[in-house]
Order: C-alpha cells, then structure tokens, then sequence
C-alpha cells in the first residue's frame, strides 16, 4: 500500500480538520513509499519505535506522537535518538490524537462504552470529546468499578460520592478530569476518566457524582487498537497492536 493511499484513507476516516488540537494530527515524519506492515501502539515511545525496528514494520500508528504546541522544538537528547530511530530505518510515523478519542465507532470513547457497557445517549465538553449515556444495567460503584478493572487490567482510583445507584455516566479517555463539573451539571450519577487532579476529589465528595481514574493509558489502548484492526480488515495489511505497560 502506498503511503500516501494509507495517510488519505486515514485523513478522510478520521477528519483531523475538525479538531483544534494540540500536535499535527496524521503523516508526522516520513518514512518509505511502500507500506505492508504497521506497529501500533498508544504512545511513540523509544520502546515502541525499538518494537518496530525489531519487526521491520514500515509505519507506526500511535494516539501519541510528537511536535505538542509548547514543547521544545530542538532535535537533542531524547527527541534526536526517537527521530534517528524512525529516519534510520525509514519508517513512517503517523499520530491522531483528538480525532482517535472522537470517532463514534472506531474511537477510544466509543470503545470504552463498547467494552464496560455503556450505552452513548450524547457528547460534551470541548470540540464534544467527552460522552454521555447510561448503564446497560444499573449498579452500585463497587460493580461498577471491579468492571473497569477486569476490563482495563488495572484497578481504577475510586472516589466515592454519595453511595446513589450508577444509572447515568460520563467518561472520557485519557486526561480528561477537566469536564467532571460538566459531566456533574449534566446529571450524572459518575464520571470516568483517565486521570485524577487534586480538586477532582473535592468536586466529587461535594456532588455526591463517584469519579473513577481508570489510567490514561489504560483508558487510550483501544481506539489505535480498534483503528490498527480496521486498517487490516479493509485493506489485508499486516497490523500489529503493541501494548507496552504504563502505570499512569
């Protein structure tokens, strides 16, 4: 498949021009014109480029990737030995942030719902990144979260609310604890997310809403999986999803 065939398809799929995010969103650095075989993964780490090398993958699909707004632009240290990575043995990486948590099927916030049992009733937040729906069966917190775990492989930070029933439920992948008051204006019963600032826990014990910080890694594992998945289905390319542990 021609790189340039991959990285229309994926524009066009995806839509990275409705968003305003923080990175380029597509084709980052430039690899061969040929690709047969993708590694993905959440993040571009070293580890994850080193997998790549390892399995003459010719392009890296990654939630993650580089050139945030903010950081510092020179090609030293870490930065200068990823880049030689990708450059050295001509590997393609492409990234897609927001749009990956946003796509309605193939999306980490569509996943999330696909996997715990949520079912999407509608979007809030900023550019409608977060989501909002109800449980497939209510439950109380503790269910609630032992199936977060079983289903993400790490036991979320709980912070409990008023002990209601989970009927009604926003969530968001990743670092998203900054739309909890949205979520809580909404009327929900709990909100989760991947991550967990210090206020998160007095907003929750104040609303009596439940917060679960179910891990932004955690939480961003299956929407590059889902999209690697749908790559090989569509066009019979090898696709490679690489998992590699992180705690946060």
């Amino acid at each position: 498949m021609k790189r340039e065939e991959l990285v229309g398809y994926l524009d066009g799929l995806l839509a990275p021009g409705r968003f305003r995010d923080y990175c380029p969103n597509g084709l980052q650095v430039e690899g061969r014109a040929e690709i047969t075989r993708i590694v993905a993964g959440v993040s571009a780490s070293q580890e994850l480029l080193d997998a790549a090398v390892e399995r003459h993958a010719d392009a890296i699909l990654v939630h993650h990737g580089y050139f945030w707004k903010g950081e510092d632009g020179r090609v030293t240290g870490i930065r200068r030995k990823r880049l030689a990575s990708l450059l050295g043995s001509d590997i393609n990486l492409l990234a897609y942030h927001l749009p990956l948590d946003a796509h309605p099927e193939l999306g980490n916030n569509a996943q999330l719902a696909r996997l715990l049992g949520f079912v999407p009733e509608g979007r809030f937040g900023e550019q409608d990144i977060a989501w909002l729906g109800a449980l497939a069966e209510p439950c109380d917190l503790a269910s609630l979260a032992a199936r977060a775990a079983g289903v993400l492989g790490r036991q979320p930070l709980v912070i409990a609310g008023d002990d209601r029933p989970i009927r009604r439920i926003g969530w968001c992948s990743g670092g998203a604890q900054g739309y909890f008051e949205s979520a809580i204006a909404l009327g929900v019963d709990a909100y989760l997310s991947g991550e967990i600032s210090e206020q998160t826990v007095h907003l929750a014990r104040e609303s009596g809403v439940a917060y679960l910080a179910a891990g932004h890694h955690a939480t961003e594992r299956y929407g590059v999986q889902a999209l690697a998945g749908h790559l090989a289905q569509q066009f019979g390319i090898a696709c490679e999803f690489v998992d590699l542990d992180n705690p946060v």
